[in-house]
């Protein structure tokens, strides 16, 4: 992961990228339990408050166990694997931890490299981008291959589009 110095910090990069219309709409949150064993967390993307997806440190059970139960069927402990990341960018079975990781890669790609990510949570944060046009808005609308994606992730396409083809 990419070092950030704050939450806030990494909060208000990701708040002045957001396109006009969802810019006082979409929020960030994270939070740290600090006195539980390991500072568990818990991040959100909330819509007029919202929460429109949950990232919490439960994820990272469930990841965990996943790569038990593949280390028990293959005899490699993976956490890489790219049918377990698959899995999980399906089911949103990502941690605090995971959209930490995502929120500072997204910052340090070109809006088109994070548009064709494969890492839905980075597709997420570029389709609310403010640097996302107007005329690519209409060919992700026109290809309808967003439809495909993952219930969680279609839901900022289809807010994003109805936003942007309103006008």
């Amino acid at each position: 992961m990419k070092h950030y110095k704050s939450w806030s910090g990494l909060k208000k990069q990701l708040t002045e990228l957001l396109c006009e219309p969802l810019k006082y709409r979409i929020t960030y949150f994270l939070t740290r339990y600090h006195k539980v064993h390991n500072s568990y967390g818990r991040a959100s993307i909330r819509l007029d408050g919202k929460e429109l997806v949950i990232f919490s440190w439960t994820a990272a059970y469930k990841q965990e166990h996943d790569v038990y139960n593949r280390w028990k069927e293959t005899g490699e402990w993976d956490y890489n694997a790219p049918e377990l990341k698959r899995k999980w960018n399906q089911e949103a079975t990502l941690s605090d931890y995971d959209f930490l990781k995502a929120a500072t890669d997204f910052l340090q790609l070109s809006i088109e490299e994070a548009l064709e990510s494969e890492n839905y949570l980075i597709r997420v944060f570029a389709i609310m981008d403010k640097r996302v046009g107007k005329r690519t808005l209409e060919a992700i609308s026109e290809s309808e291959e967003y439809k495909s994606y993952p219930s969680w992730v279609r839901q900022f396409y289809e807010l994003r589009l109805g936003i942007s083809l309103c006008r």
